[in-house]
């Protein structure tokens, strides 16, 4: 895939070779990571991105070398080289060269890496999902408040467990039993006319991309619910869709074997988020990218 990529002062098109089988984040896995969208130009929500990556470096015991100021300028710079009409993934990174005995990282040795690479939006097509025997952690059993690359293996094993009995993706619950989230993403379900998405008690990333969400549909008129949601209300639902910086919105079509209609409020919140994000200013126009 076409990228560009930042490390060290220097962009490459080539993805640069950066680490060894003796760094701290190759064998212990301290890596964070965030993920921001530029679509054809639009950047939504950018700033806060940025800003959440220093917040899990923080979290993961690591200190941040740049600031999310900085971070921004340089996702500005990437956007503008890979041109007006390029939809990215943009992940700034932070991780840990060396640790301090067995295993404690080193604060000092954090390192910083910026990625982007063309990468097209899901087609509004739906998915399947399936309530999955594996829960998120609390937060006294790992690093919960970062966007931490440790905590995703559980998400994946979820998601393959779902696979191989026919569903897309994997329905996560959190240590008390209630439902969490979707294994990559954030759950949302509507009864009644009423949406709810589970409340956000640091078992989960509340994403940035469900908080702009959240405030559209209230803003458009609609009751919004944020509280515990049981599993037995996923099998009662009128209509499920999740929310994420990767596919923004999309409609979950069957769960749990139970067929899904794409319905009403899945829709209106896609329509509110791309019409929010459109009256945005644009990173990069096609007259700015000719200068």
């Amino acid at each position: 895939m076409a990228g560009v990529y930042w490390y060290d002062g220097q962009w490459s098109t080539e993805e640069p070779k950066i680490i060894g089988p003796m760094d701290h984040c190759f064998w212990l896995g301290s890596v964070i990571f965030d993920g921001a969208r530029s679509i054809t130009g639009w950047a939504p929500d950018l700033d806060k991105h940025c800003a959440r990556a220093v917040r899990s470096a923080r979290v993961m015991g690591m200190k941040p070398i740049k600031t999310p100021e900085e971070i921004e300028a340089l996702c500005r710079e990437g956007i503008r080289r890979m041109g007006p009409e390029a939809t990215l993934y943009i992940r700034p990174m932070f991780f840990i060269r060396r640790g301090l005995g067995a295993s404690r990282p080193d604060p000092e040795s954090t390192d910083f890496l910026l990625a982007l690479y063309e990468a097209p939006i899901p087609a509004w097509a739906g998915f399947s999902a399936m309530l999955a025997p594996f829960r998120r952690p609390a937060t006294d059993m790992a690093p919960t408040d970062a966007k931490a690359a440790c905590l995703y293996p559980n998400g994946a094993r979820a998601t393959a467990w779902a696979v191989e009995r026919g569903a897309d993706m994997a329905v996560l619950c959190d240590a008390l039993g209630h439902v969490a989230e979707f294994a990559a993403s954030n759950i949302w379900l509507v009864k009644d006319g009423v949406v709810v998405t589970p409340a956000a008690n640091h078992t989960f990333l509340a994403g940035i991309t469900r908080s702009r969400i959240l405030g559209l549909l209230r803003a458009d008129g609609m009751t919004v619910e944020e509280r515990a949601v049981r599993p037995e209300e996923l099998d009662t639902a009128d209509e499920i869709f999740s929310t994420g910086n990767y596919a923004k919105v999309q409609p979950c079509n069957a769960m749990n074997g139970r067929a899904l209609p794409v319905g009403p409020v899945a829709t209106r919140a896609r329509e509110l988020y791309w019409a929010w994000m459109q009256s945005q200013p644009r990173v990069v126009s096609e007259a700015q990218a000719a200068e």
